[in-house]
């Protein structure tokens, strides 16, 4: 028996997809605790499983293995009752351009079974918390970015539902409109007390907004905690070589791998990564290292970890980069 004190609990919930190629784990008996009243991140690679998981505890997607209560309701025997105490933002909206904001929201609340005075007072109380005053009878392909991402947001509220999940929430936003964004998610969960989990591809969100963060790789749950317990589960300092010809990046991952204090991150093209537990110390040994070899540098960086590192450090690729190659 699953323990309702928590806003989502899912204990070994498993996918597998089946295809020409083969069976594919996409996701394996992933455990998932969120507590009420706080904002949990969701970080993976592309194909790691997030929004797989993410339309299985949605109920978009049934689980093969496994089970879950989500808002202290079984997401298998009671999908519906599911459905009415959650919200959903997916990643790339759900609003026609041609239909008006107030319809889109009146409409939203008729499907969950609001009666329309009651759609229309809730619709435009959340225009109102949502910075979206005087849109009503705007068409939503007439809003700007932030304001379609704020509108979707009203639009995953419009139920008051106490969990209200998000699929990358800000992603093609300016800064200036994800820094709005991030406030008006803060103020769902200290304001509201709803609880927030999201997926995004901004490292600096994570840090920046979550209470608590949950990588996935290959399917699997690798690491979880708060950002600061992530980075600091990762010891020493990062240091960036920019070498100054990639045709030497084998003989500097060679020294590299034979200098004993220094652990590899990450080699490729002409940038070499290593984790040096005190910099300061250990970085003329290589340098010379280096020297000795003919290894030649073009440019030098030394940093405290960041969940960026981290990230590194779990799955081998850093978020931003295989985000551009998705």
């Amino acid at each position: 028996m699953l323990n309702f004190d928590y806003m989502v609990e899912a204990r070994g919930l498993s996918k597998r997809f089946r295809s020409r190629a083969g069976v594919i784990d996409a996701v394996r008996h992933v455990d998932i605790e969120l507590r009420p009243g706080e904002i949990v991140g969701f970080l993976g690679p592309n194909g790691a499983g997030k929004t797989t998981t993410l339309r299985m505890l949605t109920t978009l997607l049934a689980p093969d293995g496994g089970e879950a209560t989500v808002a202290g309701q079984d997401l298998a025997r009671q999908p519906v009752a599911v459905r009415r105490r959650i919200g959903y933002v997916p990643q790339r909206g759900s609003t026609s351009p041609q239909a008006l904001v107030g319809e889109e929201l009146v409409d939203h609340g008729r499907l969950h079974g609001l009666k329309r005075t009651e759609a229309e007072r809730r619709g435009q109380a959340l225009l109102g918390a949502l910075d979206l005053d005087g849109t009503w009878e705007r068409p939503t392909g007439g809003l700007s970015g932030g304001q379609r991402r704020r509108l979707d947001i009203a639009l995953g509220l419009i139920n008051q539902p106490p969990l209200l999940f998000m699929d990358e929430p800000t992603t093609g936003l300016d800064p200036q409109s994800r820094a709005n964004l991030w406030s008006h998610i803060r103020r769902l969960r200290d304001a509201e007390g709803v609880t927030v989990f999201l997926t995004t591809h901004y490292l600096d969100e994570a840090d920046a907004l979550c209470d608590r963060i949950l990588v996935i790789d290959h399917g699997e749950i690798v690491a979880w905690g708060t950002p600061a317990e992530l980075k600091a589960g990762l010891s020493g300092d990062r240091v960036s070589l920019r070498l100054g010809d990639s045709a030497e990046l084998d003989a500097a991952r060679t020294v590299a791998e034979g200098l004993g204090a220094a652990a590899l991150l990450r080699a490729e093209g002409d940038l070499l990564d290593v984790s040096l537990p005190d910099a300061a110390a250990a970085l003329p040994e290589l340098l010379e290292a280096f020297a000795r070899e003919g290894v030649t540098l073009a440019g030098i960086e030394v940093h405290r970890p960041t969940l960026d590192d981290v990230f590194l450090s779990l799955t081998g690729r850093e978020l931003r980069d295989q985000r551009v190659a998705a």
